[in-house]
């Protein structure tokens, strides 16, 4: 029998960032796999929604104007307007289950659950207790200062309990966030990290020409890819860069806003195309966060693009220190950052051989069928 699921996430879509990939990723595997997928979202966005994927958005007018992560008071309302679109569909068509992406798609879920509505998996892309922060008002200079907002990581902590002991099953992508949900969860806990769609690679030819477009050099300067979001530890990366001036480093992003960095320089991009053509002519990849819990859509890039990778272990998935990425500790700072870099410049075959192993476990741990075919396990099994 074929599985009806309803995937909800409480953001704008399309859109360039990681959540919305993941979420867009997951449900075309899903319906690869057999499934009747619909998608639900709020109802602003950027470009065209994809053809492939049954799309139900709320009202544009419900939605918060902001198409960037954060806070915005008007997102009580577009959730509000999720949970009800999703509830009126599965009155129409009942769905086997809710496919929840995030804290705020769960708690749409579980409204339209008190309702009559199908069980919720809760697909939990970070834990709020380390992130919540990120993600809230507070003045800059306090930021600057490393000043915590007053109860932000109790309060962050509270909703990550909340949707794992209330979801039927919860999905995380790491095994920190297994460790962390699964004493409160009333139901089964997988874990299942994002998986790789394998896309036609850049040319030498492309990579060349994105570089030269931006005055870099392949296979010398360091880059990071993706959303300039204050959870990313970008400062970090700045700092070190401005410590290594001879090796360039490059934030490459869709963001079209300022950015607040120093030595970090940041290249404003258009198309997918070009991004992916700087990820594979850089000599090494950095992924700064530090967050625990989540999965970077940026490191299936970077372990696709057999690339070394430098980052901290709590943002690295299954790479292994010395095998297929350069890890740091978590307490690692500038110094450490910049003596990473500069010594896998001076040594390619350590890069060759951090980027081959990093390909290997890309395609041993993430292809899409096998981890689409354990969702569908775990949906049934409520059944």
């Amino acid at each position: 029998m074929t599985l009806r699921l309803a995937l909800v996430g409480a953001f704008p879509f399309p859109l360039a960032q990681g959540s919305q990939r993941f979420f867009a990723d997951q449900g075309r595997a899903l319906r690869h796999a057999g499934a009747h997928v619909t998608a639900f979202t709020y109802g602003t966005g950027e470009g065209s929604p994809p053809a492939d994927l049954e799309l139900r958005r709320a009202p544009v007018w419900t939605s918060p104007p902001r198409l960037g992560s954060g806070f915005s008071a008007r997102k009580p309302l577009a959730d509000l307007a999720l949970a009800q679109r999703l509830l009126a569909a599965h009155r129409e068509s009942r769905f086997d289950a809710v496919l929840a992406h995030n804290a705020e798609a769960a708690l749409a879920g579980f409204a339209a659950r008190a309702r009559g509505g199908p069980p919720v998996v809760y697909v939990a892309h970070t834990l709020w207790e380390h992130e919540l922060e990120s993600h809230l008002p507070w003045p800059a200079a306090a930021r600057a200062a490393g000043t915590r907002i007053p109860g932000g990581a109790r309060l962050g902590a509270k909703l990550d309990r909340l949707c794992a002991r209330r979801a039927d099953a919860v999905v995380v992508l790491t095994e920190a966030a297994r460790r962390a949900l699964a004493p409160h969860a009333e139901g089964p806990v997988a874990r299942i990290p994002p998986g790789w769609r394998p896309e036609p690679i850049p040319s030498p030819e492309d990579v060349h020409r994105a570089c030269t477009r931006r005055g870099l050099e392949p296979e010398r300067y360091v880059v990071y890819a993706g959303n300039l979001d204050r959870y990313q530890g970008l400062e970090h990366l700045d700092a070190a860069a401005a410590a290594i001036p001879e090796l360039p480093c490059v934030a490459v992003t869709h963001a079209t806003r300022p950015a607040p960095f120093g030595a970090l320089r940041t290249v404003h991009v258009a198309s997918p195309r070009d991004m992916r053509s700087l990820v594979f002519g850089a000599a090494a990849i950095a992924i700064p966060r530090r967050v625990i819990g989540g999965f970077p859509l940026k490191l299936i890039d970077a372990m696709e693009a057999r690339r070394a990778i430098v980052g901290h272990e709590a943002g690295l998935g299954d790479l292994r220190h010395g095998e297929s990425a350069w890890c740091l500790p978590p307490e690692a700072g500038v110094a450490q950052w910049a003596s990473s870099l500069a010594s896998l410049q001076q040594d390619p075959a350590l890069r060759t051989r951090l980027g081959a192993g990093a390909r290997a476990v890309l395609e041993s741990e993430h292809a899409w069928p096998k981890l689409a075919d354990r969702t569908l396990q775990l949906v049934a099994s409520l059944r």
